[in-house]
């Protein structure tokens, strides 16, 4: 039954998100908070989705550490969900993606008009400067800057490498840096069809001191999101 459920939100979401993001290139014309607010649209619908068809729904805990104006957060990343519910919690938050996601047609051209934070992975020092450059763009525009310091999403329990990206943005931002843990793998598998019931949890962490430094930042970050996100686990699935 969970496998028909799941096979059933797959075909409305992403059949009715073509659509979506074809009629979505029209905004293109307008400023680009139309076309964010057209992407935090397009996530409350998934949301909205999940919930009804998969019986998925999501808690958010520790919003009290959230300090108010911008600030970076730095996620663990275990599945497709980590990345939409920033979208839902922020009014305009800017993501760190990786490039290539520009070059996909419709889809490419509204995450630029976004002015997301896009860096060539393969780029070295010179693509850490351009993120660190764009970053502080976003964040004396009052955006929050998000990024997932793993680089891409890992299985429940096995932590993927923490790249130092994350620990220049930290180094070089006068804004707080907030730890996120999450459970999402447990119930959307990074690569996995199938959708559970249940609901995620995602943890706000106290912001992390500033002044560490780099390696002892790194440890200190990998510790947090990975200790809680292993706390967050479900006692059944």
């Amino acid at each position: 039954m969970q496998a028909f459920r799941s096979l059933l939100f797959n075909n409305i979401f992403f059949g009715t998100s073509a659509l979506l993001l074809v009629a979505a290139l029209f905004l293109l014309l307008f400023p680009r908070r139309a076309t964010q607010k057209c992407f935090q649209i397009w996530m409350k619908y998934m949301m909205w989705l999940l919930r009804v068809l998969v019986g998925l729904d999501y808690k958010i805990t520790g919003a009290e550490h959230l300090p108010d104006g911008p600030v970076i957060i730095a996620c663990k990343h275990q599945s497709s969900w980590d990345v939409g519910i920033f979208l839902i919690l922020f009014s305009d938050p800017a993501y760190v993606l990786k490039k290539e996601l520009l070059s996909i047609p419709a889809y490419g051209w509204l995450l630029r008009k976004t002015k997301m934070i896009a860096i060539d992975r393969d780029g070295g020092a010179s693509a850490l400067k351009n993120m660190l450059l764009q970053s502080r763009e976003a964040l004396a525009m009052g955006r929050s800057v998000v990024i997932f310091p793993e680089g891409t999403r890992s299985a429940p329990d096995t932590p993927g490498t923490y790249h130092p990206g994350v620990a220049a943005l930290y180094k070089s931002s006068n804004v707080p840096l907030v730890p996120v843990a999450l459970n999402s793998g447990h119930f959307w598998g990074r690569r996995g069809f199938l959708k559970r019931p249940g609901a995620i949890t995602l943890e706000f962490q106290p912001p992390i001191d500033k002044g560490l430094k780099t390696r002892e930042f790194m440890e200190e970050l990998e510790f947090r999101i990975e200790t809680a996100s292993r706390n967050l686990q479900p006692a059944t699935v």
